[in-house]
């Protein structure tokens, strides 16, 4: 006998959910890992997760955005697609040091252009990203309450 439709619909929205904060954890560990591990990058693996987050835990979000390290990151990006300072820097130094490292493995001339264009760009991207503005506020995990504010 076939699940009622509404049944149908909430399994699968259950399930979406569920995958969502699965993909959000990973995407945490992985932004972790990046913050010990010299060239594997930690910032675009923690904004994924609050993406993930954002559409299935607002709880788990609200956490992530409110975190002491790097919630005030995630709430610029978030917020105003801003890429704080200090955070640039560790950027174009991980971009350098990681082109410098991949050079002294004396690639051919096809991967050196590649890669050129790659962590040019990058690098161009993180450059014209704006500056954030003081005084992002802490989020609370009710998404109506951040509706209202």
């Amino acid at each position: 006998m076939p699940l009622p439709r509404h049944s149908a619909s909430k399994a699968a929205f259950n399930a979406r959910r569920a995958g969502l904060i699965a993909l959000g954890a990973l995407m945490l560990a992985l932004g972790i890992v990046g913050a010990f591990v010299p060239l594997m990058p930690t910032t675009i693996f923690l904004i994924l997760a609050a993406w993930c987050f954002g559409r299935s835990s607002p709880r788990l979000e609200a956490w992530m955005l409110n975190h002491r390290r790097f919630g005030p990151a995630l709430r610029a990006w978030r917020d105003e697609g801003a890429i704080p300072r200090k955070a640039k820097v560790m950027a174009w130094l991980g971009m350098g040091l990681g082109y410098g490292l991949f050079l002294l493995g004396k690639p051919g001339t096809l991967p050196v252009i590649i890669a050129t264009i790659f962590i040019g760009a990058g690098a161009v991207y993180v450059t014209t990203r704006p500056l954030p503005k003081t005084g992002t506020r802490p989020i609370d995990g009710n998404r109506d309450s951040q509706r209202e504010g």
